[in-house]
């Protein structure tokens, strides 16, 4: 499903973990983005990839062959530290959804329509209307939530295909989401989509950011599970220790690799 359009944008990636993962700054990162959603055919899928997802992808093989079809970006401190281990340096930037996604908006300069599939009803919306107040320059449609039966999938991407819009927003949490990217969304449905968590809660302000200090510190997980410790504990106080038992388990195996992409993938070498 996922198309590699031939773009002016040259990066590599570092494996992590035997994923592929774009090492992007900021600047590429947005530059990217914007041609995707520029071009008049073709569909590229962008999703994240933090020390959960990892995860969720070390035991789930349909979700690591989900992502193997997508554009991945590194989300937060624990990728940087794999990546140290793997590579010798960290990613030029933290790509998280959730600085990503507002800050490509307030990039791109041309209007988009971008529709949003994801979270609650009354957080979808409230999402679209903040994302509206932030870039009133964009169209945001607010298509369906995210509880959606699986059922009534093809009907609600019939309405994106109607909408036609340029960058379809998927709010679903994962593996959920990209799988269900992967089933039902198509190269008739938008340029570009991006598979967001749980963005639309932090857009709806149903949840507080941190502090800016925080962020650049990378330690907004902290952050969030001060927030939510029932939901959130497993996923970090068991989930981080977890992350770095499989990175170094990979190091020890000498498994790293780079690989050099333009448009498409290239042949990969070991570093």
């Amino acid at each position: 499903m996922n198309v590699f359009p031939g773009t002016s944008i040259i990066a590599s990636q570092r494996m992590i973990l035997d994923m592929p993962v774009c090492d992007f700054g900021w600047a590429d990162a947005f530059a990217f983005a914007d041609e995707i959603a520029s071009l008049s055919i073709g569909q590229t899928v962008i999703s994240f990839l933090n020390a959960n997802n990892a995860n969720l992808m070390m035991n789930d093989r349909e979700y690591r062959a989900v992502l193997n079809r997508h554009i991945v970006l590194p989300d937060g401190h624990g990728l940087d530290i794999a990546s140290w281990l793997f590579h010798g340096r960290i990613f030029p930037a933290n790509l998280n959804g959730t600085d990503f996604v507002p800050a490509l908006m307030t990039y791109m300069t041309t209007p988009r329509r971008v529709a949003m599939i994801g979270a609650r009803p009354e957080i979808l919306k409230r999402a679209a209307e903040n994302f509206q107040r932030h870039s009133p320059w964009h169209e945001f449609i607010p298509v369906s939530d995210g509880f959606l039966d699986v059922a009534q999938s093809d009907e609600v991407m019939a309405r994106v295909r109607e909408l036609k819009p340029d960058i379809l927003l998927i709010a679903m949490g994962s593996p959920k989401q990209e799988k269900w990217i992967d089933r039902h969304v198509g190269p008739g449905h938008a340029r570009l989509v991006i598979s967001v968590g749980a963005l639309f809660d932090f857009i709806a302000e149903e949840v507080p950011r941190a502090s800016p200090t925080v962020r650049r510190l990378r330690l907004e997980w902290l952050h969030r599970l001060v927030l939510e410790p029932r939901r959130l504990w497993r996923r970090y106080l068991l989930g981080n220790p977890l992350f770095l038992y499989y990175v170094v388990r990979h190091k020890l195996g000498g498994r790293a690799k780079t690989l050099e992409v333009g448009g498409h993938r290239a042949e990969s070498r070991s570093f």
